[in-house]
C-alpha cells in the first residue's frame, strides 16, 4: 500500500467512514487516476474537469453514479491533498425526476413464487414485505425478530438502527421457514453466497439457478439480484403490498 493510499484511508477512517465506504473511495480514486495512466497526485484540475466530461459525454453514466464518483474524489482532494479546486465547486449534475415502476400484487406473487430455494423466496419476500434493503433482509436474526409487537429491529447501513413493521403473514412465513432448521440465532441455516453484480458470465453458468421461470417477468436462469431488480428492492420504489 502506498503512502498516499494509507493516509486516505486513516483521513477515512477520522471521519468515521466504514470499510465498505473507504473502499468505494479508493476504488473511485484508482478509476480517476487508470483513465489518465498517471498517480492521483500528480493529476491537475484540468484532469479532473476532463474526466468528469468523459463520464458525462461518453460512458454517459447515471447522475447517483456520477454524484458517487464525485463525492468520492472531491473528499481525496480536498481533505488528504488540501487542493481546493474550483472544478470540484463547479461540477454540478443535472437533477432527474423519475416515476418508479411499481407491480402489481399479482406480478409480484409471480416472481416471488417463481424462487424456488426457501431461503431466497423467504428473504427477498420479507424484504420486499417490510421495505428492507437486500443485505439488510439476508443478515436478518432471529432476536431482531419481535413478534409480540411485530416489529423488526433493523441494523442499517452507517450504523443506523431501526425498526420496521413486520406484517403478521410475514411472521408466520419466517415462523415456518425457521421450523425447517431451526437455526438458534439466525433466520436461515447459513447466509446465502454473495451476491455481486461483476460475475462473468462464465460463474454465473457454474452456480446453480435459483429462480425458476415466471412467463413474462422472470426469464429463466435468473439470480437472486435480478429478482430483487425486478422487485425494485434497491431504492424506495417497492411497497409493502404483500402484507395486504
Amino acid at each position: 500500500m502506498t503512502p498516499l493510499r494509507q493516509r486516505m484511508i486513516q483521513d477515512m477512517q477520522l471521519r468515521g467512514f466504514s470499510a465498505r465506504t473507504q473502499e468505494c473511495y479508493v476504488a473511485a480514486v484508482r478509476q480517476l487516476a487508470e483513465h489518465h495512466h498517471s498517480t492521483p497526485d500528480q493529476l491537475r484540475e484540468e484532469h479532473l474537469r476532463q474526466y468528469f466530461l468523459y463520464l458525462a459525454n461518453e460512458k454517459k453514466v447515471a447522475r447517483a453514479t456520477a454524484t458517487i464518483a464525485l463525492c468520492e474524489i472531491k473528499f481525496f482532494y480536498q481533505q488528504t491533498l488540501q487542493r481546493q479546486w474550483p472544478t470540484l465547486r463547479l461540477i454540478r449534475l443535472p437533477h432527474e425526476k423519475k416515476l418508479p415502476v411499481v407491480l402489481s400484487r399479482e406480478e409480484v406473487r409471480r416472481a416471488l413464487g417463481a424462487v424456488r430455494i426457501p431461503f431466497y423466496r423467504a428473504c427477498l419476500t420479507t424484504i420486499y414485505a417490510c421495505g428492507l434493503r437486500l443485505l439488510e433482509g439476508a443478515h436478518l436474526q432471529v432476536p431482531d425478530i419481535d413478534s409480540g409487537r411485530l416489529l423488526l429491529h433493523i441494523h442499517g447501513k452507517g450504523k443506523k438502527d431501526r425498526y420496521v413493521p413486520l406484517p403478521d403473514l410475514t411472521l408466520q412465513m419466517l415462523r415456518a421457514f425457521w421450523r425447517t432448521h431451526r437455526s438458534p440465532c439466525g433466520c436461515s441455516p447459513r447466509l446465502p453466497v454473495t451476491v455481486s453484480r461483476t460475475a462473468s458470465p462464465t460463474t454465473a453458468a457454474r452456480s446453480p439457478a435459483p429462480v425458476s421461470r415466471a412467463p413474462s417477468i422472470v426469464p429463466p436462469e435468473v439470480s437472486m439480484l435480478q429478482v430483487a431488480d425486478i422487485l425494485r428492492l434497491h431504492g424506495p420504489a417497492h411497497r409493502a403490498q404483500m402484507a395486504r
